[in-house]
């Protein structure tokens, strides 16, 4: 809804330049007629979700006429095709050029908003998912980019509309994070590096206030500095784990 919302936008622009330009040349008229229906073409394929095909005129367009009236929504029609097909590498640099080269345009906004889609679905694994595998300790770097995006994207521009919907994606890229670190935590106390893990714990407790994982890095924390006969440490967390969840196995 939120592509053809653009998409909209873009034809209502695109019909007034078309009717500013009677008095161009016959020769220009062919042109941009010529270059209308090469986009309406790419939009129609993009509506039945026939992403190749609307790639392949889109970049067609892009190549031929880069600087045509339909240039900048061209490149950001690219960009959502490359998302829906899983072209990370081609939909991040597509969308930097278009914020490198526009700055000031009015759907930076949408451009921030992609990349940060785009790094959060390149940070899954489909078949692990589809498979229930949990893989909370797979690498997480693109959660991280992802999160930076949103945040971005925030920081910029509040009142975008797309605002709301990058809040709510900021906080499952949180907790994915926060899972991440406890796996660490949990792998170093599989190893009886009971050290390492108490500061895993304490890292996610410090970070990511409010979030669900905090209730397992506190417990982390106690029974590591249990085990490391540090029993002050220990009565602390378990202070802190008794007054926010009383219900863990810990506090009894």
């Amino acid at each position: 809804m939120k592509r053809r919302l653009l998409m909209v936008s873009a034809l209502l622009s695109f019909a007034l330049a078309g009717c500013s330009s009677n008095s161009d040349s016959p020769q220009d008229n062919l042109q941009y007629s010529q270059i209308e229906l090469m986009y309406q073409e790419a939009q129609e394929q993009l509506e039945i979700g026939n992403f190749s095909l609307a790639q392949e005129r889109l970049n067609t367009l892009n190549t031929r006429y880069p600087f045509g009236p339909f240039a900048h929504q061209v490149q950001l029609d690219l960009i959502y095709v490359h998302y829906k097909l899983d072209n990370t590498d081609e939909a991040l640099a597509a969308i930097d050029r278009f914020i490198s080269l526009n700055p000031n345009h009015k759907d930076v906004d949408y451009a921030l908003y992609m990349r940060g889609l785009v790094n959060q679905r390149a940070e899954h694994n489909t078949i692990q998912e589809l498979a229930g595998v949990d893989r909370s300790d797979r690498d997480s770097s693109m959660a991280k980019e992802a999160f930076k995006d949103f945040a971005e994207l925030l920081r910029k521009f509040p009142d975008s509309k797309y605002a709301a919907d990058a809040k709510k994606r900021m906080v499952a890229l949180k907790s994915r994070l926060a899972q991440k670190e406890l796996a660490i935590a949990q792998y170093y106390m599989d190893r009886q590096a009971y050290l390492a893990a108490a500061n895993r714990g304490r890292y996610v407790v410090e970070n990511f206030a409010g979030m669900p994982e905090v209730e397992n890095a506190l417990a982390i924390m106690a029974e590591s500095y249990d085990q490391l006969d540090l029993n002050e440490l220990r009565d602390d967390a378990l202070a802190v784990l008794r007054a926010n969840y009383p219900n863990n196995s810990l506090v009894d």
